[in-house]
């Protein structure tokens, strides 16, 4: 007789075919973002995911690991990532430092894939944010609405890129725009009402579902992003606790302050499709190496990310709080693993492991 110890069934599930999984449900909000910024959504895709992985080549070169784990998706998928957390008007080294920084400190420095604290994309992000807050605040007017830069002419988008706005032959009046979080932001501080503002924005609803408004590469099209996400939740790559609890939390919270005063609050379902919060709700707070291990504590942490991201919104200095809410929490996701362990396999409630 033979015995076969336990499992004795796998999931099929593996850290390629997850990386690469992600990786595919990402392609929408890549191609959105090349709608919307023409030949520079394709030369920051290829930028960020290029360097991340030539990064990772020559980590694990020095450190003498194998060099397969190259193909594992994972440095792949932190560059792009990179690429759609990012403004379109970055230039080139800006993409060239956050992919090394994201690979070396926010991934190797801690051990490699599966012992990084924080997402290292956002980690980058972070940095990037607080060392050249001006080329990460500067959005560009995307194409649909009348860019003043034409970056479906691969020339202009190629100087452009690499050699600056001064470098392209071209007459404008403006290039870049403010988002709808940062307008609202703005407009609150000198007395409009948040109603005031959206309609002096020009503000849709409709528009900021399917992509069509300012912002980071890949946070344009929520549709984009929830086609990916529900997609990623089908096949089990993903759980439906952090988004679910993130987008509530979010949504609660904005709806009881715009019921208390719709005039300084927005309405839940504008902070639901603004900015990066699906993204982030999706993709880069469910990340399984720096988000919680059980289902009741992915639910604090979506809570806790969702809270987060409200208050940095509305009472913060800076319009968008979603990318800092998710690395604070990725702080915490020790302490609630701590506090929120799985019952171990086995072992009745209550019986010590």
């Amino acid at each position: 007789m033979i015995f076969l110890s336990s499992p004795h069934q796998h999931s099929g599930n593996s850290i390629q075919l997850t990386m690469f999984s992600v990786i595919i449900a990402l392609i929408p909000a890549a191609m959105v973002s090349v709608y919307l910024y023409g030949w520079l959504a394709v030369f920051l895709l290829t930028t960020c995911i290029g360097i991340s992985l030539l990064t990772e080549y020559v980590v694990l070169r020095m450190m003498k690991r194998d060099t397969a784990r190259l193909w594992d998706g994972s440095a792949a998928l932190t560059g792009l990532f990179l690429a759609l957390v990012l403004p379109a008007a970055v230039p080139w080294w800006i993409a060239v430092f956050a992919s090394v920084f994201a690979i070396l400190l926010g991934k190797q420095l801690y051990g490699g894939l599966g012992y990084n604290l924080f997402n290292p994309a956002l980690a980058a992000r972070v940095v990037l944010l607080i060392s050249f807050p001006l080329y990460m605040t500067s959005w560009l007017i995307p194409m649909h609405m009348g860019a003043g830069l034409d970056m479906y002419d691969f020339s202009n988008s190629l100087s452009f890129f690499f050699l600056g706005p001064d470098a392209v032959k071209q007459t404008w009046d403006a290039i870049t725009m403010a988002t709808p979080l940062g307008h609202v932001k703005t407009e609150l501080t000198q007395g409009i009402t948040v109603g005031e503002a959206l309609a002096n924005y020009q503000y849709s609803t409709l528009n900021a579902f399917i992509g069509r408004e300012a912002g980071s590469l890949g946070e344009g099209s929520a549709l984009a992003l929830l086609m990916g996400g529900i997609w990623l939740m089908a096949r089990h790559t993903i759980s439906w606790h952090i988004p679910v609890s993130y987008l509530l939390t979010v949504a609660v919270f904005a709806s009881i302050f715009n019921l208390i005063n719709p005039d300084i609050y927005a309405p839940p379902l504008f902070h639901l499709l603004a900015g990066g919060l699906i993204l982030c709700a999706f993709f880069m707070a469910t990340d399984p190496v720096s988000s919680p291990s059980s289902g009741i504590g992915k639910i604090v942490f979506g809570v806790g990310c969702g809270l987060l991201t409200w208050v940095i919104r509305t009472f913060g200095n800076y319009p968008e709080g979603a990318m800092f809410a998710v690395v604070l929490m990725n702080c915490a996701t020790p302490l609630i693993d701590y506090y929120v362990r799985p019952r171990v396999y086995g072992h009745q409630r209550g019986e010590k492991s």
